[in-house]
């Protein structure tokens, strides 16, 4: 069956014909063509992996295909990439959100928007502020974007794409986590698009959403292009047919009967938590429980509580047996809204994401059967038709619809007393929908009991036998049978005037933050935060030193520290960028040694001037050059940074030694006397370390350079998509690292006076260890130049403590290494304790 239309004698904003592309020797699309007429919107249906997220990751530059031509208002376009299909008008809502979450809000609107966006003359406040009320976002520009909802983070993606004013707008799957204000606010925004000549690529599982916006429809079906059609002229049982290739008698399996003498199976009793309060609801083996209500209302708390992951009072009887949430967290399956955050590991194979919940099922007395494991998943992936290239790829490779039916797997294979599922058709294609639908369906009819919260009041009427509808964490009403209708769900939801709250709320709600606090926690949340408590640390250690030995804050000491610092602080420094990216550098400190050395060979006594210039110009090239190294091979040798950078760190040290296999070399002393010049008791190089450290930070936060080096760190694949070139920002990141180590390298030559091959090394733990003090994350994304300095600051301060407090070497080994383990322990429990936080919000 192949639908197609005429055209009308326009030149269409895209056309894209005969594309082709593979993965691995796998087909995602085969001879396909698109065209997108000016002011229409023009749906894209077809399961998941039928190619349609790759056809538009093509046409917004993303991707390049294997074959096939594209032209955009009748321009070739064969070599886009993300920052030109911007430029030529494209603009795309990604189904999972190309967002930073290490960054804010502003900050992402920085990145990803072109600085034509943000007019001279108005303050780049206003303009965001107006970008997000366009889109009813209510948010602080300055908050972090992982403290915002998945439905937050979605309309960030949409304000991002409407504020470029695109001539095309792709919205992959856009409402899927949206609730119905912002549905009918999102619907309104694409009409006035369209009205002004922008056409819209609108992708979706739900043919509703179809019927109401859309003018043209185009499905796709294992990579293959099956029908082109004018809305009006088709019907959604043919439009099915198309999509999964079969006809559907019905979307939903048939409901449970109940016989007269059965008795409930879940009992759950006045269960009152963070989010909502007192709920009660009963099933019968073999029923589904719904939740409904306006997305917020308390359905997601119930169903964490629930899970065990979150207190509650109150009963939850499963069988016979009433259990805690400690029983709960280890016996009920748990389905999330939000799989990639919350309920798959990204970086692990299908097979190990499927597994996890179950190993005790695998175990042969104190080990693993692997013959079992993969017998057990193979069969159990097999019954749910999950599509993968093999159970061992990676499971971000997979569709969204496949994502989803791993986590089914997951759960089934764990055997658990209670499902429970948070949206679990969120972005599945009608067929797997109807499998999802099924599964749970015998999932229950096996006597496990099922609870599901959707947005979708169309999928509880047809697939729920008892659904409690939630508002402001209050159960407003309980429907059976026949009452199971959406308009019973949405009346009741929208109609209700409880402001029934948990106790928590109440409190939150009689005592809301003053501007003042909510300042000050922002704050407490950012960068900058552990600055702070360095510098505290820093003033009471040093009150303490002083109470037992006032020289410590006498001339010599002060100078003796700064020019300690100074070493170390730009070899920190370059430290710091390495993580900004997402890696680390473990050469800075041998590569510190080799420039000493390499030093000594121009920069002696009695050198001409041209010796001086030659000696800081190889120890520059040198730098230069292990920069490109280390960030070629991480980029381009695909090395992870530890292996690339522990390479270069042998190679660089083997090198020291091959120059030099014992001190030797003396350095001019009248330049290191020019190096450790002093203006007053403060060293001239601590002020330009100072003053670099200034100008870094200010790059950090004002400059592309800094939003790409964060982006790259934050979430790599997010920043591909709004255009950072990775490859170039990590290469020039290391290269940049390099460098500054040259400016310590400078400091240690003038303290050392002599090419030592043996010096420099242990200058790598110290720098790692001033960074994560200052707190920089490990995981990349986040960081401050300044926290640095200070970090290098305290930790040079800590060691003279040793002096003066009379204790031996050992101590100062002992107190780096807590020092740098109480950091990270702190900053991972920080961040903790923020996402849980997020997470209730």
């Amino acid at each position: 069956m192949n639908i197609q239309t005429t055209a009308p004698a326009t030149v269409a904003t895209l056309s894209m014909t005969g594309i082709s592309k593979s993965f691995a020797g796998v087909a995602a699309l085969t001879d396909v063509s698109l065209e997108v007429l000016p002011g229409e919107v023009h749906a894209l249906l077809g399961e998941n992996g039928a190619g349609k997220s790759t056809l538009m990751n093509i046409a917004t530059g993303t991707l390049r295909p294997d074959a096939g031509a594209m032209t955009v208002r009748g321009e070739p376009a064969d070599d886009l990439n993300p920052r030109e299909a911007a430029r030529r008008g494209i603009a795309i809502v990604h189904q999972h959100p190309a967002v930073l979450p290490d960054m804010t809000v502003l900050e992402n609107l920085l990145v990803a928007l072109p600085s034509t966006v943000f007019p001279k003359g108005v303050s780049v406040e206003d303009t965001a502020s107006a970008l997000l009320a366009r889109v009813g976002l209510r948010v602080h520009l300055r908050d972090r974007v992982e403290q915002l909802s998945v439905a937050q983070k979605h309309l960030l993606e949409i304000a991002k794409a409407l504020a470029v004013d695109p001539a095309l707008l792709v919205l992959d799957e856009p409402t899927a986590p949206l609730g119905q204000e912002s549905v009918d606010l999102l619907f309104a925004l694409v009409r006035r698009a369209v009205a002004d000549g922008t056409s819209v690529v609108y992708i979706t599982h739900r043919l509703a959403e179809v019927r109401e916006l859309a003018d043209r429809v185009t499905v796709l079906r294992d990579g293959k292009l099956r029908a082109t059609a004018v809305v009006s002229e088709i019907s959604d049982h043919d439009l099915l047919a198309l999509i999964v290739g079969r006809q559907l008698d019905s979307t939903f399996p048939p409901k449970h009967v109940a016989g007269a003498d059965e008795q409930p199976n879940l009992v759950i009793s006045g269960l009152t938590g963070r989010g909502f309060t007192n709920v009660s609801v009963q099933a019968r083996p073999g029923e589904i429980v719904g939740v409904s209500g306006v997305v917020g209302n308390g359905q997601s708390d119930l169903l964490r509580a629930l899970a065990g992951l979150e207190p509650f009072e109150g009963t939850a009887t499963v069988g016979v047996s009433s259990l805690s949430s400690k029983e709960l967290l280890a016996r009920a399956a748990y389905l999330p809204a939000d799989r990639h955050s919350e309920g798959l590991m990204m970086r692990l194979s299908v097979r190990e994401n499927a597994a996890v919940s179950a190993l005790r099922r695998f175990k042969q007395r104190v080990l693993m059967n692997r013959k079992r494991e993969l017998a057990m998943v193979g069969d159990t992936l097999g019954s749910l038709s999950v599509k993968a290239a093999s159970m061992d790829a990676a499971v971000s490779s997979l569709s969204g619809g496949n994502q989803q039916k791993v986590m089914v797997a997951r759960a089934l294979l764990s055997e658990p007393i209670l499902v429970l599922a948070d949206e679990p058709t969120q972005g599945v294609d009608v067929g797997a929908r109807a499998e999802i639908y099924g599964i749970l369906r015998e999932v229950s009819a096996s006597g496990v009991p099922v609870i599901i919260a959707s947005s979708d009041a169309k999928e509880l009427e047809g697939l729920c036998d008892t659904v409690i509808v939630m508002s402001r964490g209050h159960v407003v009403d309980t429907l059976r049978g026949d009452a199971i209708t959406e308009e019973r769900m949405i009346h009741a939801a929208v109609s209700s005037t409880t402001r029934t709250v948990s106790t928590d709320d109440v409190r939150e709600q009689d005592r809301p933050p003053t501007a003042r606090a909510l300042g000050f926690r922002r704050f407490m949340q950012g960068d900058y935060a552990p600055a702070v408590l360095l510098v505290a640390v820093m003033v009471g250690l040093g009150a303490y030193i002083f109470s037992t030995n006032d020289r410590y804050l006498g001339d010599f000491n002060i100078q003796s520290m700064l020019l300690l610092v100074s070493a170390l602080g730009f070899i920190a420094l370059g430290q710091t960028i390495a993580l900004l990216t997402g890696g680390i550098d473990l050469s800075v400190g041998p590569l510190a040694g080799l420039l000493v050395v390499v030093a000594s060979f121009f920069i002696v006594e009695e050198s001409a001037a041209t010796s001086l210039v030659l000696g800081f110009l190889a120890m520059l090239a040198v730098s230069i050059a292990v920069g490109l190294i280390n960030g070629s091979l991480i980029r381009f040798g695909r090395f992870t940074a530890i292996a690339a950078t522990l390479t270069t760190y042998i190679a660089v040290q083997g090198v020291s030694f091959l120059l030099r296999d014992s001190p030797g070399g003396y350095i001019s002393g009248d330049v290191s006397r020019l190096i450790t010049t002093k203006l007053g008791p403060i060293p001239a190089a601590f002020i330009v370390l100072v003053a670099v450290t200034i100008g870094l930070e200010f790059a950090l936060r004002k400059s592309r350079w800094g939003w790409n080096l964060r982006a790259a760190g934050s979430d790599e694949e997010s920043a591909r998509r709004v255009g950072v070139n990775i490859n170039r920002t990590v290469v020039l990141g290391y290269v940049a690292t390099s460098v500054l180590t040259f400016g310590g390298a400078i400091m240690l030559m003038a303290q050392l006076g002599i090419g030592d091959p043996s010096q420099g090394v242990t200058y790598t733990l110290s720098s790692i260890t001033a960074v994560v003090l200052g707190g920089t994350s490990l995981l990349g994304g986040r960081g401050t130049f300044v926290g640095t300095i200070l970090g290098a600051l305290l930790l040079v301060q800590v060691l003279n403590a040793t002096v003066f407090l009379g204790l031996d070497q050992m101590w100062q080994y002992i107190l780096q290494g807590t020092l740098i383990l109480a950091a990270a322990i702190l900053y991972s429990l920080a961040r903790s304790r923020r996402a849980r936080r997020t997470k209730k919000a």
